[in-house]
């Protein structure tokens, strides 16, 4: 009898953040696949009997994607309960539509449970409001680095287009995003990055997109961080500045 995959967002990597419904499905899980953003205190609650397989990316290594969907499968074949915990949500560049398709082809039952985006922490801890009449009524969520590794050259034209640019994986190509979404906007345009956000070492940065490529070139943020870029983050420079006066 086959098992079943349940993909399970923890969140963006405080481990409070992860859903009630998620943090069930890893408490009667028999096997439990993570990657390198799920919080190490969400694995803490598994039960002693419970496999644990670590497939983290990491920068230039790691496990491949085909890798990753046939250690699913072979947990599954056995007919254990697997969850495969993912960073953030499984279906936001989580790669949890890949899983679900090779699951599915081959006759397995595969659930989302759904997690905190990583940006949605990012925009709330930063106070870039996304959906707001103060500045930002429209948002486009965007990668900086796509599938082959390359930069992802729509972000110029998608800085154009909407009031609040969201760059997620984009930290190796920072100063390319920052100089395209400065090309539409201007170097004076309001930007939030958010590096290592919800983890141990956050770090939050508000300013201009020229103060935050010299940020960058200081070397004050890295992998993983989330930029925020335009109308949202002209809240959070409103915010953070009337809360710095008050």
């Amino acid at each position: 009898m086959r098992g079943k995959v349940v993909l399970v967002g923890a969140g963006p990597g405080d481990p409070g953040l992860i859903t009630v419904k998620g943090l069930m499905e890893v408490r009667r899980a028999d096997a439990i696949v993570y990657d390198r953003l799920a919080p190490k205190e969400v694995l803490a609650e598994a039960k002693g009997s419970a496999e644990l397989y670590y497939v983290g990316k990491e920068p230039g290594g790691g496990p491949s994607q085909d890798e990753v969907n046939r250690l699913l499968w072979d947990l599954a074949s056995r007919g254990l309960h697997v969850v495969r915990l993912k960073g953030g949500d499984p279906l936001v560049f989580g790669r949890g539509e890949e899983e679900c398709l090779y699951l599915a082809a081959r006759g397995v039952e595969c659930e989302v449970v759904p997690g905190v985006p990583s940006y949605v922490y990012a925009a709330s801890r930063s106070y870039a409001a996304l959906g707001s009449r103060l500045g930002s009524h429209s948002y486009t969520v965007t990668t900086g680095t796509l599938a082959g590794g390359g930069f992802n050259n729509a972000i110029p034209a998608l800085a154009r287009v909407s009031d609040t640019l969201v760059v997620l994986m984009g930290a190796r190509y920072s100063e390319r995003i920052l100089e395209a979404t400065a090309s539409a906007r201007g170097w004076g345009a309001p930007g939030v990055i958010v590096y290592r956000g919800g983890m141990e070492g956050e770090r939050v940065l508000v300013g201009s997109l020229r103060d935050l490529l010299e940020a960058y070139r200081r070397g004050e943020y890295g992998s993983p961080s989330v930029f925020i870029l335009g109308g949202a983050a002209g809240v959070a420079r409103r915010l953070q500045d009337t809360i710095h006066r008050s």
